[in-house]
């Protein structure tokens, strides 16, 4: 089976592998992350960490990793003599991050080992912005955030990361019909209104599972197969 999450943000990483576990996802299974990992909650370097250990799941970018990507420079001398000699764009790029609740993940690694953190980074750099999967004669696009600028006759290599980490999709965006679904996150579900709090939504043309896992609630898999979702609510007390 193949599964699809997002957004976890710091979710507690045993909670996760027994969401996973309950979910029945094995070693056969593979499982995609549509970004956003780190930030807000306290486990994502740690999901960060498990995550490369998994030969079963892939990590898509989101934006709160490209954050911290174009915040590398804080890590090659000590913190506080990397803040000290910030200024122009660096400056905007780590105000950016912290007001974003980046300071999490950087208080997170400054318990980690210089070596590690470099391993991290590499990693973080090499996760790719989208995937495209086709699973019992459906097809579908994974990414974080949407199709920013979309266009049907535009190829996927040619979309910017900006358009694939930081698109807003409304209610009234149409991605591609009689083509490919689109699955993404980033925007949580409740802010197409309050009655989407904690589900995923489904349009047309695509489906968005941010069902709120950083304002708390727990986290929700989509089965790719049949197109079911399993969320963690429903099964955590069994």
């Amino acid at each position: 089976m193949i599964y699809a999450t997002t957004d976890l943000h710091g979710y507690s990483l045993d909670k996760f592998k027994d969401f996973l576990n309950k979910a029945g996802f094995g070693e056969e299974d593979h499982l995609y992350i549509l970004g956003d990992v780190i930030d807000r909650g306290p486990d994502g370097v740690k999901l960060l960490r498990w995550i490369m250990q998994q030969k079963n799941v892939t990590l898509l970018r989101g934006n709160h990793e490209d954050m911290l990507l174009k915040c590398d420079f804080l890590f090659d001398e000590p913190l506080d003599d990397a803040v000290a000699k910030l200024r122009g764009t660096r400056y905007n790029s780590y105000r950016h991050w912290m007001n974003n609740s980046g300071w999490v993940t950087l208080d997170a690694l400054a318990g980690v080992r210089d070596r590690e953190i470099q391993y991290i980074l590499e990693f973080l750099r090499n996760a790719p912005l989208y995937a495209e999967v086709s699973v019992n004669g459906r097809d579908f696009i994974l990414v974080h955030a949407g199709l920013g600028n979309f266009s049907k006759d535009k190829k996927m290599s040619e979309y910017t990361a900006d358009e694939l980490i930081w698109e807003r999709p409304t209610l009234y965006t149409d991605y591609f019909y009689d083509g490919p679904i689109t699955v993404l996150g980033h925007s949580p579900t409740v802010i197409f209104g309050e009655r989407n709090m904690g589900r995923i939504l489904r349009t047309e043309t695509w489906i968005d599972i941010d069902i709120g896992v950083g304002i708390g609630l727990d986290p929700v898999l989509l089965c790719l197969d049949d197109l079911t979702t399993i969320y963690y609510k429903d099964i955590k007390d069994k």
